[in-house]
């Protein structure tokens, strides 16, 4: 564990942003070629598979961790604060990364010894936190062919470290990616009514559209549609030519997201028609909701109580949060566990530059994950 948690600290000082995780695929691949294992770059070198071959005729079960980091700030004061400018691991994939390559030095030994019932595929996947997304990357370069399961953790801080939050059927919620751009003539703030006033016409996308969207799908579907950029302008007394909002569109139904493109379209039409500004609308599909199957959850508690002890198996609810592991889901079945990291005091958020965990989450996710594989291993060998 000493030797993991230096690399974990070690990724967590070196992040890269999604689709330039290079050195870090290169750092997996060395660690997993150390421990006797043959991993393999994905085509763009910027993720690894590794196969761990144990019973020939056995079952593949595949197990995931995303190695990207996120575009903000470290703003910790610890020995292992990010080197990189603007970037940091505020999501703890730097402790997925880290708890994957443990399982892959345990199972690794296991097959030696003749104990694995299988062959188990480890993926370190790039770019989950952009679109267009990682998973779909490893798909397309084999990543799921023979798999008949699959499973990965995602750091929780809100449990503490020893528990693993389970849920059967929907854990997250769809997530899309809204733009709209606005355009105009432009003119002087002394003449609105000469030129079309876009600062206006920006304000009521953001303030109406979500609220008028919230009300053409169901209430029980959790639509939420928030924007977190906005731009117009570069003057006090110049009304702009150009204006763009930019936001996450999350919901917690399937059949909800279908619609979406469709209701958000026709409303940001609507609002925009009286104002007389041009309006393009990018809506940009990101991932559906990770549901998980319920044999695969049956095949997390089991593993949970043996690694942790009954006390390990937590509820979680839905998040709003996105997933795109929920891709992987759309060709075999699986799922998706939370990994217990909150540390004392005041927990901090996931995506915030302060974030961090209680490091003894490492040893409890490698355990969990190591009976996961087994478990699925025995079960779908019957």
């Amino acid at each position: 564990m000493p030797s993991l948690i230096g690399t974990r600290r070690h990724i967590h000082a070196h992040p890269e942003l999604s689709g330039q995780e290079f050195d870090t695929a290169a750092l997996i691949a060395r660690e997993l070629t150390l421990a006797g294992l043959n991993p393999r770059l994905l085509p763009k070198g910027n993720g690894v598979l590794c196969d761990i071959d144990g019973r020939p005729d056995g079952p593949v079960i595949a197990l995931r961790a995303d190695i990207d980091a996120l575009p903000l700030t470290d703003v910790k004061d610890v020995p292992y604060r990010s080197t990189v400018d603007g970037v940091c691991h505020a999501c703890g994939h730097d402790v997925h990364t880290t708890i994957m390559l443990g399982v892959g030095m345990l199972l690794g030994q296991l097959a030696e010894r003749g104990e694995l019932n299988g062959r188990v595929r480890l993926i370190f996947q790039p770019a989950e936190e952009i679109l267009p997304c990682g998973s779909l990357e490893v798909i397309e370069a084999g990543g799921l062919d023979d798999v008949v399961q699959i499973f990965a953790l995602h750091c929780d801080p809100n449990l503490p470290v020893g528990q693993i939050g389970l849920r059967v059927g929907p854990i997250t919620a769809a997530a899309d990616n809204v733009t709209v751009r606005l355009t105009g003539p432009g003119g002087h703030t002394a003449r609105p009514h000469l030129t079309v006033d876009l600062v206006d016409a920006l304000g009521r996308i953001i303030t109406e559209v979500p609220a008028l969207v919230s009300r053409r799908v169901p209430a029980n579907s959790g639509l939420l549609l928030v924007f977190g950029h906005a731009s117009a302008g570069t003057r006090y007394n110049v009304i702009p030519s150009e204006a763009c909002a930019a936001g996450t569109l999350r919901v917690m139904d399937r059949d909800t997201w279908e619609l979406a493109p469709k209701i958000v379209g026709q409303v940001v039409r609507d609002v925009v028609a009286p104002t007389g500004a041009t309006v393009d609308l990018e809506y940009l599909r990101g991932r559906p909701p990770v549901s998980n199957d319920a044999k695969a959850i049956q095949v997390l508690t089991a593993a949970t109580t043996a690694a942790l002890g009954p006390e390990g198996v937590a509820e979680t609810p839905q998040s709003m949060g996105g997933e795109d592991f929920s891709w992987y889901l759309e060709y075999v079945p699986g799922a998706l566990a939370r990994l217990g990291v909150g540390r004392s005091g005041p927990n901090v958020d996931l995506h915030r530059a302060s974030f961090d965990v209680d490091e003894r989450a490492i040893p409890a996710g490698v355990r969990v994950m190591v009976q996961t594989a087994l478990r699925a291993l025995e079960a779908a060998a019957h």
